[in-house]
């Protein structure tokens, strides 16, 4: 018998965590819920969590909060609720590390359709990283100043420079050591390496890379190419992979 995969639903309305418990439930999975940071921390002591549905609106430590203080030591998928709807709401909660963004009211259709998502995305990495270990004991490293690599089939790497970016398993290898992305970090960099040494602007990364199709541009997004930057770089101060365009928006340049 196949292992059901293990939901944790947080939020402070109890009818609504009835309601998400009952209806993914009925979906095939095993659902927990928590009403607050400290119920939630207790049941991820207690149990293996496939996938968290937060609600940024709760008493005392906030959604976006708890999501943060997650980040530093899981890449368990989340999947953030909140009655807000402004662009910022939702740069904020995917900057911190959030995989998904679900505005109230939404329709318990959509919610499961994200939760499957997800939850495929996450098993598809898990095989892909065992392959890629697998495959390691047979294949040489990539060395500095490689090309682009596209292994045929599902596996897809990027080397540029001694840096190798492994978008199975969110890994990005440096000369400073590796370092695990979030989904929303390794989704930018994909699209910057899709349209290298092109300008691209603030406007197409909320509607090509975040589905955000408001036509308003936000500083916010800045703050994910200074990590970025961090991660990349040699000198994250004055860039030379990842350089801003003034007035336009940024270019990466991996050659």
């Amino acid at each position: 018998m196949a292992k059901q995969d293990h939901l944790l639903i947080v939020d402070d309305d109890p009818q609504i965590r009835q309601l998400l418990c009952d209806y993914l439930s009925d979906a095939g999975f095993q659902v927990s819920t928590a009403g607050d940071g400290k119920e939630m921390r207790r049941r991820l002591a207690l149990n293996v969590i496939d996938l968290i549905v937060l609600d940024v609106m709760l008493p005392g430590e906030d959604g976006l909060s708890l999501c943060r203080e997650l980040r530093v030591s899981s890449n368990t998928p989340v999947i953030m609720l909140t009655a807000k709807g402004t662009l910022i709401d939702r740069i904020v909660g995917l900057e911190i590390g959030a995989d998904d963004y679900l505005p109230k009211p939404f329709e318990l259709s959509i919610l499961l359709a994200r939760v499957h998502g997800l939850l495929r995305r996450t098993q598809w990495s898990r095989e892909q990283s065992l392959l890629e270990r697998r495959a390691a004991t047979r294949s040489p490293a990539l060395g500095a100043g490689a090309e682009a690599v596209h292994v045929p089939g599902p596996h897809e790497v990027f080397a540029f420079d001694g840096r190798t970016l492994d978008f199975n398993t969110l890994e990005l290898t440096a000369p400073s050591g590796k370092i695990q992305l979030t989904l929303m970090e390794a989704s930018l960099l994909r699209y910057f390496i899709e349209h290298r040494n092109q300008n691209v602007s603030r406007k197409q990364i909320l509607e090509e890379v975040w589905g955000l199709k408001e036509d308003t541009d936000t500083r916010a997004i800045d703050n994910f190419i200074v990590r970025l930057r961090r991660y990349i770089e040699d000198a994250p101060g004055a860039p030379k992979y990842l350089i801003t365009v003034r007035g336009v928006g940024y270019r990466f340049l991996p050659e």
